[in-house]
């Protein structure tokens, strides 16, 4: 392929996750300007995008989290304009991004996933109240269309209900309401139809939020292994292949095409739960998808650069069918 191909590497945005998509962004320009490739950098700061009339592009490179992002938005621009594009497609982002829609998802799947219900900030808090009171402490509450941890509250004792939900609510109107599960947590990246070494996340804070996800310096991140006996550090060689093959099901269940980061929770009993799957996870040097590529030996600059020539590819394939456009049946080319 031509070392003349001009990609665009989409930055910013209008989501609450705007400073973290500016920090993926440089350091995905940074990556592909270290392989020599041409490179526009633009800081998205509205819907229209019209910049990219600006420009003849080959590839835009996404890095927009959160909304219009991961929600379908910027696919929809970038598909009529003609332009190819990194990621999944209109559906599969559009299908992830819903919290309660991707878990229905799970399920008629035969992919297990905490329990749940949902609530509204038109309800009463003293409804709400009532409702969680019906479920088992600790429960997570969640914006329902959101990404990066924001908006996330965990609730051990009934006196936070009305903080916790005040706080979600600042930044969804819908609110999830999950059941915490006691165990790991496990993120595995799937990169072109492959999953990549399982990591673990520990943090101090309790759950994996945005302060742990961003900003503390104690989280650790493990790559785990895979082994014959029991470690801290391992997973027996059938949990193991059991977790990578569950993320794959998950990122498949949902169309999702190229790459993704599926989180889940392994429990005392070795059972997995699918918490969700994110369609552009980060690329800051604290992030997952990275930090697994470099594990299987893709470096930065090489992840990046896969990531593009396979939307390239994809883009040029004849009458090529997106799986990340199959929802419910319906299949639609691109």
């Amino acid at each position: 392929m031509s070392d003349e191909k001009y990609i665009v590497v989409l930055m910013g945005g209008i989501s609450a996750e705007r400073e973290v998509s500016l920090q993926s962004g440089k350091a995905v320009a940074n990556a592909l300007l270290e392989n020599n490739r041409n490179v526009i950098k633009i800081i998205v700061n509205d819907d229209m995008v019209n910049e990219l009339d600006n420009y003849k592009i080959d590839v835009a490179f996404i890095a927009l989290h959160g909304y219009f992002g991961e929600d379908g938005g910027i696919q929809e621009v970038l598909e009529s304009k003609g332009i190819p594009y990194t990621g999944s497609g209109i559906s599969a982002s559009r299908l992830a991004m819903n919290k309660v829609e991707s878990k229905e998802n799970f399920r008629r799947n035969n992919i297990m996933t905490p329990d749940y219900f949902t609530v509204s900030t038109s309800q009463s808090m003293s409804e709400i109240a009532n409702s969680i009171k019906d479920l088992k402490l600790p429960v997570i509450t969640k914006p329902v269309s959101s990404g990066s941890s924001i908006g996330i509250s965990i609730i051990k004792e009934y006196t936070r209900i009305i903080d916790a939900i005040e706080h979600t609510g600042s930044y969804s109107d819908e609110i999830l309401v999950e059941e915490c599960i006691e165990g790991r947590e496990l993120a595995v990246s799937v990169l072109n139809d492959n999953a990549l070494p399982v990591i673990e996340i520990k943090t101090e804070r309790g759950f994996y939020d945005y302060v742990a996800k961003y900003k503390s310096g104690n989280t650790q991140y493990i790559v785990l292994e895979s082994a014959y006996g029991p470690s801290a550090c391992a997973l027996s060689h059938d949990v193991y292949d059991r977790v990578q093959e569950l993320a794959i099901r998950a990122h498949n269940s949902l169309g999702c095409s190229a790459f993704s980061r599926v989180d889940m929770i392994l429990n005392k009993k070795d059972e997995m739960y699918v918490l969700e799957v994110n369609t552009i996870p980060g690329f800051t040097e604290r992030s997952l998808l990275p930090k697994a590529a470099a594990a299987a030996n893709i470096s930065f600059a090489e992840l990046c650069d896969s990531i593009v020539d396979v939307a390239y590819k994809r883009a040029f394939m004849p009458e090529r069918v997106a799986r990340a456009d199959i929802h419910d049946n319906n299949i639609a080319k691109i």
